[in-house]
């Protein structure tokens, strides 16, 4: 009924009541990526954003961690594992509208710029320019920027097959922070630019990154953004 959990590496502690899962994605034969899901936790409640289905014992480990309550997806490309977890936990579905990749299940929340975050001290940034849906939220006491497909820092290629790292680089992914190419082709306006979006963003307090997709970013995203915003949008 449900996709398999993916091969993925324990849960781990990125800064306190934030965690990550590392995981993967088959894309196709001989064809692997990496993935992410992060943990929000909150007292005893969980907020997982860009889910990631867990093999038993790291749900198990989730679960001890507290209370999925909520559930974020933050890209329109994103949501394979979302009804596994809303089905097992009956948790809320935070999601823009006019989703199109995963049109099912529907959201209990829509999120718009002008929706509250259900995460204490942080907030939704909207993509308003794209064409598909697409957010990030900022915990603004980690100044931790978590995004999807829309910027990505690549530390290294796991769980990359030859084959994906191969078809990654033709498509212009490197080693280091990326506007996502393929994204930002799809998602772009006909005609227009995303460049905008990108430099509202940049007026966000954050200097860490953690996307949907390559390794956290601890240190100097802001800046490393700015650089990439300057070398795509020239």
């Amino acid at each position: 009924m449900y996709p398999p959990a993916y091969p993925h590496d324990p849960i781990e502690m990125l800064y306190p009541g934030v965690y990550l899962a590392h995981g993967s994605i088959k894309m196709g034969p001989g064809m692997r990526m990496n993935r992410n899901m992060i943990i929000l936790q909150n007292g005893n409640e969980l907020t997982l954003v860009n889910p990631v289905r867990l093999d038993e014992g790291s749900l198990s480990n989730l679960d001890r961690l507290g209370n999925v309550k909520y559930l974020l997806r933050l890209g329109d490309f994103h949501g394979l594992d979302d009804a596994f977890y809303l089905d097992r936990y009956k948790c809320e579905f935070w999601a823009q509208e006019g989703q199109g990749t995963y049109k099912e299940p529907t959201p209990t929340v829509i999120i718009s710029s002008a929706t509250e975050s259900p995460v204490p001290n942080s907030e939704f940034f909207i993509f308003e320019s794209a064409r598909f849906p697409e957010a990030a939220l900022l915990l603004k006491g980690q100044k931790l920027l978590i995004t999807t497909d829309s910027v990505q820092y690549h530390g290294d290629w796991s769980y990359f097959t030859r084959i994906t790292k191969f078809a990654f680089k033709l498509l212009g992914f490197k080693i280091g922070i990326n506007i996502g190419p393929p994204w930002l082709k799809r998602v772009t306006p006909r005609g227009g630019s995303m460049k905008s979006d990108f430099l509202k963003l940049l007026s966000l307090d954050f200097n860490k990154l953690v996307a949907a997709h390559g390794r956290p970013l601890t240190s100097g995203a802001k800046d490393a953004l700015r650089s990439e915003v300057s070398r795509v949008f020239k």
